[in-house]
């Protein structure tokens, strides 16, 4: 194990994160230090400079595992090592040095939810077949009908098709998201047992703090007769934490146990859940016994408008004050389209169906977008609490929109016919030049395509 590099007693305070301004990293698309259009680990380390010179505190890394990129490194086939094509852990351990020789923390991405398929532990799943200890890791079920050929409910996952994929010996297995990310059984020992080694190795290796993907939909509980996808979308069908599938109380006692390892280091670790809840259930996760932060995405939905923006900032320092928690605030991130480009779009909307049209209707105003962006990023700083901010805000860089239906590599377009175009327009790397063939980013040209005014 290697040892953690030698960090400043100044920077060794525990609430670092209360007022930290993170800097999102997504190690694909941020700089490439081989020549083969993708980005990767020593990219990022070559930029520690720049990332110094920003001003932030710490770096937040999305994910750099092993994955078949069938959702972008959300499909992790190892928790504790380096996609190759991103490197090695080596190359992982000199980017840690780096950013702690210069004072900057390191957030690494933890993917709970479910694993990828290609993961051990589910080509093990299959193989032992139903029963086995190995596939009660998972959440499988017999089919419906005399057969079981029918899926076991009518569920739809978060990236559009059936929530249910049939295996070859005829049980489904859940994916709440794509089919390559089965979900996993978080009331099974081995889970729980096998996140917290993750969770400690990754902390040995000297990273300051997780950010917990999907953190509302880890814990779960099927009842043998499972209800319609209607009735689970429904409005106070279920008592407040109790749902069957996200947001249940019981995921509380999961990240106490892991706030229990957090707090064995020296400071302790810090960590951040990505929750899409009401406000008055997301103090929950910043709880001081739970994960300690929660995204507050409440301005990020909200329309351009100063008496929104007002009453979620109330809203939110009031529950920060009741709970003892920090307030976090974000504009953009990889999973929604900038916020330089939604501000320009003068309707109010996500810009969801702006990208359907290939960004024609509406016509983006990008001068004010963009004046919009910076006045609400400035906002986002000056504010009690800890800013996300995303690669490319520092350049109020607007959404690419018209990438060719080739190129795009969201699984919610391939899922949903097109229907949805995805996430890929704010994950296209940005330029760092004005140069071919890709502005900077690499020697060849990027993974997914930049468009030709990158270079203004």
């Amino acid at each position: 194990m290697p040892a953690t590099p030698a960090v400043p007693i100044r920077d060794l305070d525990p609430n670092w994160w209360r007022q930290a301004v993170v800097y999102q990293v997504y190690p694909r698309s941020f700089a490439d230090s081989d020549g083969d259009g993708l980005g990767d680990l020593r990219g990022v380390t070559s930029r520690v400079g720049y990332l110094k010179a920003l001003g932030i505190d710490a770096v937040w890394l999305s994910p750099f595992y092993p994955s078949a990129l069938a959702d972008g490194g959300y499909d992790v086939d190892d928790y504790r090592d380096v996609d190759p094509r991103l490197g090695t852990l080596a190359d992982f351990d000199a980017l840690v040095a780096a950013l702690h020789a210069e004072g900057l923390k390191l957030i690494v991405d933890i993917v709970p939810n479910h694993t990828s398929n290609r993961h051990a532990w589910f080509t093990a799943a299959l193989a032992a077949g139903p029963g086995s200890p190995e596939r009660a890791r998972y959440l499988f079920r017999d089919g419906l009908g005399g057969d079981g050929s029918q899926p076991p409910s009518d569920w739809l996952s978060d990236f559009g098709g059936p929530a249910w994929t049939r295996v070859p010996d005829g049980q489904w297995y859940l994916h709440t998201h794509a089919p390559e990310q089965p979900d996993l059984n978080w009331k099974n020992a081995d889970v729980h047992a096998e996140f917290l080694t993750t969770l400690a190795f990754w902390a040995d290796r000297g990273v300051d703090g997780f950010r917990i993907d999907v953190a509302q939909q880890v814990s779960k509980d099927l009842p043998e007769v499972l209800p319609s996808f209607e009735q689970l979308r429904t409005p106070g069908a279920y008592p407040e934490g109790q749902h069957p599938a996200k947001d249940r109380d019981d995921v509380q006692e999961i990240y106490a146990e892991w706030r229990r390892l957090f707090d064995r280091y020296d400071p302790p670790r810090m960590a951040v859940a990505e929750a899409w809840v009401p406000a008055h259930r997301r103090v929950r996760y910043a709880a001081a016994t739970s994960l300690g932060q929660a995204f507050n995405f409440d301005l990020l939905r909200a329309n351009w408008d100063a008496e929104q923006f007002r009453t979620i900032i109330e809203t939110n320092l009031g529950f920060a004050a009741s709970s003892g928690a920090s307030s976090t605030w974000v504009f953009s991130s990889h999973d929604v389209v900038r916020h330089a480009t939604r501000y320009g779009l003068g309707d109010g909307s996500n810009g969801r169906a702006w990208l359907v049209t290939g960004g024609t209707d509406p016509v983006e105003d990008r001068v004010v977008g963009l004046a919009r962006a910076r006045a609400a990023t400035l906002l986002e700083l000056a504010l009690p609490g800890s800013a996300y901010l995303y690669q490319g805000e520092e350049l109020g860089l607007p959404e690419v929109a018209g990438i060719p239906a080739d190129r795009r590599q969201d699984p919610t377009f391939v899922r949903t016919g097109g229907a949805q175009i995805g996430r890929d327009g704010s994950r296209v790397p940005p330029p760092w030049t004005d140069e071919p063939p890709s502005f900077g980013f690499s020697t060849a040209p990027a993974h997914l395509p930049q468009p030709a005014w990158f270079a203004g």
